[in-house]
């Protein structure tokens, strides 16, 4: 009681807990890359495990030797998707999306010019 007196604690349960703070987008991305690499690493180590079923599993799936490959250590995705996902979503991505928003609004500003000439005709 005596570092914290009552009424101060009585104020502060009153204005409830405080919002988590938010990420920066590169905190985001960095916590993805370590979240990512650490889900990777555990689930290795459950395929390595004595009690995880191999064969069932190798038999489900369309490439077993990339998934044993995997599971020896090397990488989940391959050079092709890494560069299949980086013009899907990499910079290249980002430029070709402000194009096509700058046409869109190059657009919008044609069809106000259009609705304000189509509107003169009435009026006149």
């Amino acid at each position: 009681n005596w570092c914290c007196p009552p009424g101060r604690r009585m104020q502060s349960s009153k204005l409830g807990p405080t919002p988590p703070r938010l990420l920066s987008e590169e905190e985001y991305r960095l916590q993805g890359e370590v979240e990512t690499q650490k889900a990777l690493a555990e689930l290795r180590s459950v395929c390595r495990s004595p009690e995880f079923s191999a064969w069932t599993t190798v038999s489900r799936i369309q490439s077993p030797k990339r998934f044993a490959d995997f599971v020896g250590g090397a990488s989940h995705v391959t050079p092709n998707e890494v560069s299949a996902h980086e013009r899907e979503f990499g910079l290249e991505s980002l430029s070709i999306d402000e194009q096509l928003f700058e046409e869109d609004d190059d657009d919008d500003d044609d069809d106000e010019e259009e609705e304000e000439n189509v509107y003169d005709s009435y009026a006149g």
